[in-house]
């Protein structure tokens, strides 16, 4: 579970995505230290919050936490030609998401 009480918790993502702490924050847009230490921030919420339903999303899709998370980090989506751990990095979280209702829609872009 990526939750410390009624938050996400920045370690325990960035565990469980396999990351460093700082390349987290740097897919995220979020610094670091303010990532480290106000965790419960509205803007590091939101922002991992995004991270976390496009992983959710894709493990629906593809029945595995694990393969989602290979998907995200791993796998260019085509239209896009980058990973979705690539576009959220670039600002494009809702784009990923849409990509993923184009999926489960039978729709590969």
């Amino acid at each position: 579970d990526i939750r410390d009480r009624d938050m996400i918790a920045p370690r325990r993502m960035a565990e469980r995505l396999r990351l460093p702490m700082s390349r987290l924050a740097k897919i995220a847009h979020v610094n670091r230290n303010t990532m480290t230490a106000k965790p419960e921030s509205p803007a590091v919420q939101a922002k991992l919050g995004e991270i976390a339903r496009i992983i959710a999303r894709a493990a629906e899709l593809s029945g595995d936490e694990g393969r989602a998370i290979i998907w995200f980090k791993h796998q260019p989506l085509p239209a896009w030609g980058k990973t979705a751990e690539q576009l959220v990095e670039l600002g494009y979280a809702d784009a990923v998401m849409e990509d993923l209702e184009r999926m489960e829609a039978g729709v590969y872009s």
